[in-house]
C-alpha cells in the first residue's frame, strides 16, 4: 500500500464509525433507538471521546468533539481526493481548491485539476 492509500484505509475505517451502514444504522449510535430511528434526532450526530472496539458505539462524553471532530474534515478532504491528481498538481493549487471547494463553497473551473475520485 502506498502512503496515500493507507491514510485512505484509515480514514474509511474512521468515518464508518459515523456513516450509514446498508441498514440505514450509524455504529456511532449503538443500540440507542431514539439516535438511530428518530427521524428529529437521527442526522445529529455525537462525536464522543471513546469508541466501543467491538461495534463502534460512542462511548464517553459526548459534548467535547477533541480529535473526533477530526473525522469530518478527513470525510471532506478525502471525498474529493485521489492520488494521482495529488501527485500531479502543483501543492499551492490543491490547496487553492480545497479551500475554495470546502470551506467557501465555490465552484472551481472546468480548466483546473479534478479531485474527485
Amino acid at each position: 500500500m502506498t502512503l496515500f492509500e493507507v491514510a485512505d484505509e484509515i480514514h474509511r475505517r474512521l468515518a464508518g464509525i459515523f456513516l450509514r451502514d446498508a441498514n440505514g444504522r450509524r455504529p456511532v449510535d449503538g443500540g440507542t433507538t431514539k439516535f438511530q430511528e428518530d427521524p428529529h434526532w437521527r442526522d445529529l450526530i455525537l462525536f464522543y471521546e471513546y469508541f466501543h472496539g467491538d461495534n463502534g458505539a460512542g462511548l464517553g462524553a459526548s459534548h467535547q468533539t477533541g480529535w473526533t471532530g477530526l473525522v469530518s474534515v478527513l470525510i471532506d478532504i478525502f471525498h474529493g481526493f485521489d492520488a494521482k491528481n495529488v501527485l500531479e498538481t502543483q501543492r499551492e493549487r490543491l490547496q487553492t481548491r480545497l479551500v475554495r471547494e470546502q470551506v467557501g463553497g465555490q465552484e472551481i473551473d472546468e480548466d483546473e485539476p479534478a479531485l474527485v475520485k
